[in-house]
């Protein structure tokens, strides 16, 4: 009997408590990236604008001078303004991301403390070795989860409430982010960077991680990542590029809660299956997905030739890079399609 997943059945509102909760981690996260680099890149083109039109006023005299320095000077202030707010709303972001990540840890550890407890109770029903005490066994784990369901729920309340307080600052911030237009052009410029849809969903998979190589952790060492909460991200990755792609998949920080979401959807393949890997599947280094010690990694697949895969992986050296390793059962214990 596997007591561990006979734990998660009675835990399943405990668990989506924790995956909405990954999932708000990956927007809070995401926003928080893009308005760091639209305040910087606000921040740059305000410095070389003044530049510039320092340089032109130092050298023209005339009518026209007036008027050019009264329309610089407006810009200039509106650029500021602009780039402050973005400043204070990537404040805003970064504290409710904060929250967000600290309500996902909690949650986590209830997960794992339910578990343990759970099983514990689980496998003395089972070495007890009769049908009577394995019920009541069963029955004890049952009545284990809603107090810690309790916990979880109250948890993901508190940072829904933060996430509406940060969503009314933010609505407060947005008619100086956008009243001068120069934010919209920019994040407009930064969308148009995105790569095209190309077709067949493991290219588009593909696609999507090769735009993110060199991404890395900031600050550097601190598991802080666009792709979903400050954890090891390897996963939170994954599940972020195939999401981008259209995969129907939560934001999955656990390796080895995507090879569980595989069984349950029919796409998972064990060790003696890894000829079956093809671009845009994911595969797991470890011995299995019971837990971290055993689902140790994840890689999206970007080519497989011969016994040679090659793969991009997130949260390798604290960053999204590109390895190649032997395909081989003794590296990887599964993997899972799309």
């Amino acid at each position: 009997m596997d007591t561990t997943a006979l734990a998660h059945s009675f835990a399943k509102d405990l668990i989506a408590h924790r995956a909405k909760l990954a999932g708000k981690a990956e927007d809070a996260v995401r926003a928080e990236y893009a308005l760091h680099q639209v305040a910087g890149a606000l921040d740059a083109q305000h410095d070389a604008y003044h530049k510039e039109s320092a340089t032109v006023l130092d050298h023209w005299h005339g009518h026209g001078a007036d008027g050019f320095r009264h329309n610089s000077a407006k810009l200039t202030k509106e650029l500021r303004v602009t780039g402050a707010a973005g400043a204070a709303a990537e404040k805003v972001v970064a504290h409710v991301a904060s929250t967000v990540d600290s309500g996902h840890t909690a949650v986590q550890r209830l997960v794992d403390e339910y578990t343990a407890k759970a099983k514990q109770v689980l496998d003395a029903g089972v070495a007890a070795g009769t049908q009577a005490a394995l019920m009541r066994a069963v029955g004890h784990a049952a009545d284990l989860a809603p107090q810690y369901t309790r916990q979880s729920a109250s948890t993901l309340r508190h940072v829904d409430a933060e996430l509406k307080a940060a969503a009314k600052k933010l609505h407060e911030l947005r008619k100086d982010l956008t009243h001068d237009g120069v934010a919209d052009k920019t994040v407009h410029q930064a969308k148009a960077t995105h790569p095209s849809k190309a077709s067949g969903r493991g290219k588009d998979i593909v696609h999507a991680a090769r735009t993110q190589l060199g991404v890395r952790e900031n600050p550097p060492g601190s598991n802080r990542n666009p792709y979903g909460p400050t954890a090891a991200w390897c996963s939170s990755f994954a599940t972020a590029m195939w999401r981008k792609a259209g995969v129907k998949i939560p934001v999955l920080p656990f390796s080895g809660d995507v090879y569980h979401w595989g069984q349950e959807n029919g796409h998972a393949y064990g060790k003696h299956s890894l000829h079956e890997a093809k671009p845009g599947d994911v595969l797991i280094f470890g011995t299995g997905p019971q837990n971290t010690s055993t689902s140790t990694h994840i890689g999206i697949v970007e080519k497989v030739e011969g016994n040679k895969v090659t793969m991009i992986e997130g949260n390798s050296g604290d960053a999204v890079r590109r390895n190649t390793h032997t395909l081989s059962a003794s590296t990887f214990y599964g993997g899972v399609h799309p």
